[in-house]
């Protein structure tokens, strides 16, 4: 059976549908049946993001309603090898989807997969709850920042009157030169603050916030790759090896670089 897990976010903007298409490939690079649902109704960013949106045909909503199969609505990845996507619609009244519908869903594709990541809705509304309800495991993305931080306090806070077990962080868009310079908060210190174990953290990299707005794959030589590989791996295999976002930053050159992003 596969492992259902809610990525979610106290608030947009952190990249956590990146990191839900990204960590979904990544799985799928390790031999997994992957399928990518959005539970983000009337929105469709996974959709962009996976550049599928053009070969929708049926949505979430046609296999709640039993206008479909799940089969047919599932669409393959073209370049990651059992990675699937379960698309959103693109217009209708939310309201009459309730959490009973998505678990519902989940439990039928839960026979086919291995993973099933449920990128939900950001903040706390009734889009929140409705994921939440269908999942077995959370993910909860923040960037280092405070006000992020703050906002998925709140939302693990939530994610424990479910009852799910377990839930992780992910530190997305950290920035190495700045934690050096106690700039930023480093992933270890977020863990701390939050109580609660951190699954990975991504730095900031210009390779997948522009790779990601164009649809396609982050390349494999960068750091973000390289971080979401370790992602992938920790989830799957209960490691926890952390990627080290300070790493280039560190010795001469590595002091000249900070000092030449002070001054850019």
């Amino acid at each position: 059976m596969a492992r259902s897990i809610v990525i979610t976010s106290g608030k947009g903007g952190v990249g956590k549908t990146t990191l839900v298409a990204n960590l979904g490939r990544s799985l799928a690079d390790l031999g997994q049946r992957v399928v990518l649902m959005d539970t983000d109704l009337g929105l469709n960013n996974l959709d962009v993001l996976m550049n599928i949106e053009n070969k929708v045909v049926f949505d979430i909503i046609d296999v709640i309603e039993n206008r479909c199969r799940t089969a047919q609505a599932l669409i393959e990845d073209k370049t990651v090898k059992g990675l699937f996507v379960l698309p959103s619609c693109h217009s209708y009244d939310a309201s009459k989807i309730n959490g009973q519908n998505i678990k519902a869903v989940v439990s039928g594709l839960a026979r086919s997969f291995d993973y099933i990541l449920l990128d939900c809705p950001a903040g706390i509304e009734v889009g929140f709850h409705r994921a939440v309800s269908a999942a077995g495991e959370a993910i909860v993305v923040t960037t280092p920042h405070i006000s992020s931080i703050r906002d998925a306090d709140k939302v693990i806070a939530l994610l424990k009157s479910y009852q799910i077990d377990p839930i992780s962080i992910i530190v997305n868009r950290a920035r190495g030169d700045l934690i050096l310079n106690s700039e930023m908060v480093d992933y270890k210190d977020i863990g701390r603050i939050l109580k609660t174990p951190p699954l990975g953290v991504v730095p900031e990299d210009d390779a997948i916030n522009l790779l990601s707005n164009l649809g396609l794959t982050v390349d494999s030589k960068s750091d973000g790759f390289s971080a979401i590989a370790l992602l992938a791996k920790n989830l799957h295999c209960g490691t926890t090896e952390m990627f080290d976002v300070t790493k280039k930053y560190k010795g001469i050159l590595g002091g000249l670089k900070r000092n030449l992003r002070k001054i850019i």
